[in-house]
């Protein structure tokens, strides 16, 4: 039983990689191919279609929970990745109403998406392997930031602007490989509910939850309310302000500076493999390396604080402030420590979303889904909030506000740690 579980992560994480490398890449560079259409006809931005996305996103993981109760994980899975792959197929053939129209549907499909892999990645865990199979999951979810920029490096790098056949060629492939992973979703094996679920008490069974979908809204009502859920909302929130960050604003930096001369463009893409790098590197190593604990998990989010805040100041001091806006900027900076900066940036991140599934699996195992639906909730409404001031907002005070966040998401962390170990101590 151990081994069909654990290929069901496997192939749960490789259809994450092929469906993500097409739409992180998309990501990380579509503000910047927006802003060198050759299409007059065109007024679309990047930035908003982004923070539309992560609104309706927000939003849709209320309801989330109750269609994937009553479709199934695999199915919605399924279904998810083939709208992921249309949204990637508009920029083939860009217009603005298909731009927008997209991003409202892939804002209900991520819904649908996380929080059936959530489920799934629960209902096949147990106490012992809930962090192996996360960070199994997360590193080759990760490893999505690693081919398709690279593909763009090689496509854009010498490139001072980015010509309407480079464009259609990147995209119908990124199209292509989001096809095959979500294809790969067909191939995993059905969640067995009446099984045991990762829980305190061994024998406990997420049946009940499952087979009974209008439960599920009320169990979001009761969460929100919970001590827990709260304290950790701002660590969620953190996550999304600094998901918006690396995931899309950063590369837009990188390829506004034009000190970086015709390298620019590709440097987008090495960017974004250095900030995957970053994310496999601290998956393999807080989440198959660790074991799970309270000490593991509150040192290794105060180690991704500390990793964030050196980043931060070191973009501070060597990205142009009205780089987010702009999209050439002549500030001299230094490309090597832009690219340390990226492979921090996914550092941190690795180390607050592989703690945030390990404990919110630990503490809610009989309510997966709804959990997991309320911090994709936050996350994401910040991360929408994030994406529509990108585009206006100087860089210096995009990155003070994540100070503050990711400052008082770490220390509401530490407390919900400790009020768990006075519970267990009684």
């Amino acid at each position: 039983m151990a081994d069909r579980r654990t290929l069901n992560i496997v192939i749960l994480g490789l259809g994450f990689l092929f469906i993500f490398t097409a739409f992180t890449t998309c990501g990380n560079v579509e503000h910047t191919v927006v802003k060198s259409l050759e299409n007059s006809t065109f007024s679309g931005s990047g930035f908003h279609s982004l923070g539309i996305i992560y609104g309706v996103f927000s939003f849709s993981n209320l309801l989330a929970p109750m269609v994937v109760a009553v479709i199934g994980p695999k199915i919605c899975m399924f279904i998810s990745g083939l709208l992921y792959s249309g949204y990637v197929a508009v920029f083939i053939a860009p217009s603005t109403w298909a731009l927008y129209f997209t991003s409202v549907l892939i804002g209900v499909a991520a819904a649908l998406l996380w929080t059936a892999q959530g489920q799934f990645l629960v209902a096949n865990s147990e106490a012992s392997t809930i962090n192996r199979n996360t960070g199994m999951f997360w590193a080759l979810l990760q490893c999505s930031m690693l081919f398709g920029n690279l593909y763009v490096y090689f496509e854009w790098n010498g490139r001072t602007e980015i010509p309407d056949d480079s464009r259609r060629n990147v995209f119908l492939s990124l199209m292509v490989v989001s096809v095959v992973g979500t294809l790969s979703f067909l191939a995993l094996s059905a969640s067995r509910h009446e099984e045991d679920v990762l829980s305190e008490d061994e024998g406990q069974s997420n049946s009940e939850e499952v087979s009974c979908p209008l439960s599920c809204s009320g169990t979001i009502r009761q969460l929100l309310k919970d001590k827990t859920i709260v304290l950790l909302s701002p660590s969620m929130a953190y996550s999304g302000l600094e998901l918006s960050f690396y995931s899309g604003v950063y590369g837009t930096c990188v390829g506004a500076t034009a000190q970086f001369g015709a390298a620019a463009k590709g440097l987008i893409g090495i960017s974004g493999i250095v900030v995957g790098v970053g994310e496999i590197v601290g998956g393999g190593l807080f989440g198959l390396l660790c074991k799970n604990n309270r000490f593991r998990r509150t040192s290794v989010v105060f180690l991704g604080m500390v990793v964030h805040f050196v980043a931060f100041y070191l973009i501070f001091l060597n990205t142009p402030d009205d780089a987010p806006v702009v999209f050439s900027t002549a500030t001299q900076k230094d490309v090597s420590i832009a690219l340390l900066c990226s492979f921090l940036l996914g550092l941190g991140d690795s180390c607050f979303n592989t703690q945030l599934y390990s404990i919110l699996g630990r503490v809610y195992a009989e309510d997966s889904m709804p959990a997991f639906a309320i911090f994709k909730f936050v996350q994401s409404v910040f991360a929408a909030v994030a994406f529509f001031y990108s585009g206006y907002l100087m860089l210096t005070w995009q990155l003070l506000l994540m100070v503050i966040l990711g400052f008082g998401g770490t220390l509401c962390f530490f407390m919900v740690e400790r009020i768990g170990a006075s519970n267990r101590s009684r």
